[in-house]
This record gives structure tokens, sequence and C-alpha cells, in this order.
């Protein structure tokens, strides 16, 4: 896999071979559950998010399994010259925040998933703010995209990107070179929820199995047990999305969840380098 599969678009193979040999000789590798990751079907791959570098990371792990993944971004990414024509010639998702078009990106994913390919995100919508790094309250959007598909969500575990680059630092530690872990767990029970109405309900109850299957795959990695409870950002009167900062009272409260954009469009604004389709 070493410039992509050959069914991967050309752009991604580019990029691919630009990476891969740079993610080879700076970082160590420990992967493990591949055997879980669907060939003959769509999916959805979701991960826990430390770091900046996390995509660089799960994609790594994603194409030396034989899997293209694709990114749910902001659009932002894809206007910047160069980048942006990779970006889109990868077949990465744009997500247009906070406009009509913010939709789009659902459609594009449940598409792309019905099409047999991979949709990988970070439900979580932002780095950690558990002190620990532990995943903390997920947001609906994987949990939508695999009600509507009935594909397999498959959680994947990855820890030590941290080491290289901690949560919003800006200075990278590359030397000496740090173990990548990742680890793929079995599928995501969801087969008793798919004839239910899609109500608020029925996407946190498989939004949190989403998050606990996550959770124990990260439990592996680290050799220790995650906190009892969910760490919810706005209940410790952090901002969701950005930089972690105090949340105002607006934002402590929220819009409810019928009022709010869709879930699956949140990633991190503040950060030009934290995209979701940016590996």
């Amino acid at each position: 896999m070493r410039f992509g599969p050959r069914h991967s678009p050309p752009a991604y193979r580019f990029a691919v071979s630009v990476l891969r040999p740079l993610l080879m000789s700076l970082t160590r590798r420990n992967w493990s559950g591949a055997e879980n990751l669907p060939r003959d079907r769509g999916f959805v791959a979701v991960s826990n998010h430390i770091s900046h570098l996390d995509p660089f990371v799960l994609a790594h792990f994603l194409n030396d399994a034989g899997v293209v993944p694709h990114f749910l971004g902001k659009v932002e990414v894809f206007r910047i010259p160069v980048i942006g024509a990779i970006v889109r010639g990868a077949e990465q998702i744009p997500v247009y925040r906070e406009t009509g078009e913010a939709s789009d990106a659902y459609r594009a994913a449940v598409d792309a998933v019905r099409e047999g390919k991979c949709i990988a995100i970070y439900p979580e919508g932002t780095i950690t703010r558990q002190p620990d790094l532990w995943p903390m309250r997920g947001k609906t959007g994987a949990a939508r995209i695999a009600l509507a598909t009935r594909c397999p969500v498959i959680p994947v575990a990855q820890w030590g990107a941290q080491e290289i680059l901690a949560p919003y630092g800006r200075s990278p530690s590359v030397l000496p070179r740090h173990t990548m872990k990742v680890r793929a767990g079995a599928p995501v029970d969801l087969s008793d929820l798919y004839d239910l109405p899609v109500t608020a309900e029925v996407l946190a109850e498989a939004t949190e199995r989403v998050m606990a299957a996550l959770t124990r795959e990260l439990e592996v990695l680290r050799a220790e047990p995650a906190p009892g409870a969910r760490f919810d950002p706005r209940e410790q009167g952090l901002t969701v999305t950005g930089r972690p900062r105090a949340a105002t009272p607006t934002e402590r409260s929220g819009p409810r969840e019928r009022e709010q954009p869709p879930q699956w469009a949140d990633d991190d604004p503040d950060d030009p380098d934290e995209v979701e389709d940016d590996a």
C-alpha cells in the first residue's frame, strides 16, 4: 500500500506518496484490529481526537489496511491553492458550516457509504477537552449516517500523536521517534435501532454506544480504565469547539437539539490545521 490502493483517486495516491514516507521515517507504528475493517461494503470509521496530527495517523492506518478514507472537512481548506485541489481530487467531503449548504455534507457522506466507501469521522467534533484525553461526549453525525445506511460503525482508537504534538500545541517533538498506536474494534451493534424513528433519544443512544465502544478500544491501547462518567464540556463551562476557553452563557446552555446545525458538520472552526480531511 505504498502509494495507496489501486482504486484510490490519483490525487489521493499522490498525497500518500508524499506523506507516507515522512510518517514511516518519523514514527513507529503499533497497528491492530485491521481485520475488523469491512472490505466488501461502505462503513463509518470513528476515532478519538487528541492532536492535530490525528487525521494523518488514522489515514496512515486505514491506507495500510487497504482502505481509502474520506474525511469530512471545512470548506475553507478546499479553497486553499494547491492544497484545495489535492483535497478535492482525493474525493474528500467539504462541510459548509452554518449555511444552507450544510446538509450537502451529510448527503454526500451517506451517498459515499452506499457506494462502498469509508467515511472517517471524529464524533467528538474537536480535540477532547477531557483532562486526561479520554473521549468526551460525542456528536450525532456518525449515528445519523449509520442509521440512514445501516452500515457498520468501526471504532478506531489511537494513542501517541499527542506525544508529537500536544493538543492545540504548535511545536512538534519528533525525536526520539514516538509510537503511534491504533486499534480497530468490532462493529458497534446498532441493529435494534434501525427500524425505530430517528428521534433525539435514539440518536443519543446510538452515539453513546459508539463512544463507549471507542473508549473500550482506547482502554486497551492505554492499558488503564477510563473514567466512569462521560466528560461534557458544557457541563464544565467550556466551549465545545475551537481552542478551549470559558464558555459564554449562550455557549454554555446551547440551543436545543432540533435547533442546532447538523452535528456531523461540527469541526474545529478556530484552527486552520484541524481538518477532518487533511490527511
